[in-house]
């Protein structure tokens, strides 16, 4: 605030430019490598490291405008570029603390899920869906999954329609290390297969992961 109330001359503008010319290329380059194998790995720490480069990169382009503006006799710019950078600073880290925060409650892209319950409908024999929950385990998902099969296929056609789902499942979605996929038989007359454990059910998964809908 006392920069803006008593401006100073910056000096050495053109180095001044050219290192922010530089540094926005090198943290914007680091930060773009970090993004894409922390995505790809399923790295959420990594991301976070992508977006903190990010953000240093952001830094050194508002002190390229600030020097802009001082070369043009603006004194207040380079004190009203900090103010700005405080923000980006800012923004920037709401989206990493975001970020992390739903990879520790084992949150998941609901593209994932739709992706996954596309998936699963795809799948020859299956007829329907009730739950498609997706976690994560470290850098890896695992898939808890019910499928609606034909009342009248055998223990063996079931399984079968199980596996090839789980199989799809395991190409379909990145970082999938495997699924339980579990055969329900379609209901006919109102029929509940699973009343038995009626009251039994309490626990609830956690939000953002599952999805339900009936077969």
């Amino acid at each position: 605030m006392g920069r803006l109330l008593e401006p100073r001359e910056v000096s050495h503008l053109g180095a001044v430019a050219a290192a922010a010319i530089v540094g926005f290329a090198g943290n914007e380059l680091v930060a773009r490598y970090r993004i894409r194998v922390g995505r790809e790995i399923g790295s959420a720490a990594l991301v976070a490291d992508g977006l903190h480069a990010r953000t240093d990169g952001f830094t050194s382009l508002a002190v390229l405008a600030g020097a802009g503006g001082a070369a043009l006799g603006w004194t207040w710019a380079d004190p009203a570029v900090g103010l700005l950078i405080t923000v980006a600073i800012l923004m920037v880290l709401r989206q990493a603390a975001r970020e992390v925060y739903r990879r520790l409650m084992d949150a998941v892209d609901p593209a994932l899920v739709d992706h996954a319950e596309a998936t699963l409908r795809g799948t020859p024999g299956v007829l329907g869906l009730g739950q498609v929950r997706l976690r994560w385990i470290g850098h890896r998902l695992r898939a808890e999954c019910e499928v609606v099969v034909d009342p009248t296929a055998t223990v063996v056609e079931a399984h079968r329609v199980a596996a090839e789902a789980e199989h799809n499942l395991i190409h379909a979605i990145p970082r999938l290390t495997a699924a339980i996929v579990h055969a329900d038989p379609l209901s006919h007359d109102g029929v509940d297969h699973h009343a038995v454990l009626d009251g039994h059910r309490h626990d609830q998964p956690p939000a953002g992961i599952v999805r339900h809908r009936a077969g």
